[in-house]
């Protein structure tokens, strides 16, 4: 579950940007006492991501606001579908339509394509994964909308995993340092995972006793026959490059895992309006 309360602070900061010292649109034009609905509603296919952040962001601006979701995360719907209604007064409803839109729309997307990867390798035993290439502050909800699409979670930043790249064995001296030095400073219940790229690094690693191998930019041929050399001796998981045209070909090498950045940094945003109409006194 996501930890909506954890997102007031990003709330804030982007109502501050937005909004700033007031809409002087809508103060200008709408009747202070106007009431109103703004429905929600979907212009593209796919799946649905964040109407309970959505419902909390509106809750924050105007407490007195109502809102009613009709759809679920994790649903598919089709064009036109009305997914939400929020009602209350009609400045507030305004005031809030773009950044609760921002948030709507960009977190669906990321279900959105997640899905679409999950569902381009049903057929293979193998996890889509993220990465933390999200936007910045945007963490928490962008991988909670990776597992509404289907997909799974890597390490939420670089304090709860220990993930050996490139620069770090540089750095140490070599994978057979590096991977002795982080087993001795984290927990016994820690997993160590190395980043490799040619078949003398994953013979490293697996001597050094890397639990996860992270097979970063192989071609599928040189990935399948470390699969197999790997057996059950370590997790595979593939990464860089991975596209919805190759990432089924990925999965038939039999790795266990594969990482894809595109899911958070490159997420088509759905295309979601709101619409207001009047409510009479």
């Amino acid at each position: 579950m996501l930890n909506l309360q954890s997102l007031d602070t990003l709330f804030d900061l982007a109502c501050a940007e937005d909004i700033g010292i007031g809409d002087i649109t809508t103060e200008a034009t709408v009747p202070p006492a106007q009431q109103g609905i703004g429905t929600l509603h979907a212009k593209s296919a796919g799946i649905v991501a964040g109407l309970p952040v959505a419902e909390r962001f509106f809750a924050k601006l105007d407490s007195a606001l109502s809102f009613r979701a009709f759809v679920s995360d994790g649903d598919a719907v089709a064009a036109d579908t009305v997914l939400a209604e929020v009602q209350g007064g009609a400045t507030s409803i305004l005031i809030g339509e773009r950044t609760a839109l921002n948030f709507l729309q960009r977190l669906s997307g990321v279900a959105t394509l997640t899905s679409q990867f999950v569902k381009a390798v049903a057929d293979y035993d193998v996890k889509i994964v993220d990465t933390r290439k999200t936007t910045a502050g945007w963490r928490a909800a962008q991988k909670y909308a990776v597992r509404v699409g289907g997909g799974h979670n890597h390490r939420f930043g670089l304090y709860d995993g220990v993930l050996i790249k490139d620069n770090h064995i540089v750095a140490a001296g070599g994978i057979g340092n590096a991977v002795q030095r982080a087993r001795q400073a984290v927990p016994h219940t820690a997993k160590i995972e190395v980043e490799v790229e040619t078949l003398e690094q994953v013979d490293e690693a697996l001597a050094a006793g890397a639990d996860i191998l992270l097979l970063d930019n192989m071609p599928t041929s040189i990935m399948q026959s470390v699969v197999h050399e790997v057996g059950e001796r370590a997790v595979t998981e593939a990464s860089g490059g991975i596209t919805l045209d190759r990432v089924q070909a990925v999965a038939a090498t039999g790795v266990d895992l594969i990482s894809v950045g595109a899911l958070t940094h490159s997420a088509m945003p759905m295309d979601i309006s709101l619409t207001l109409a009047l409510v009479a006194d």
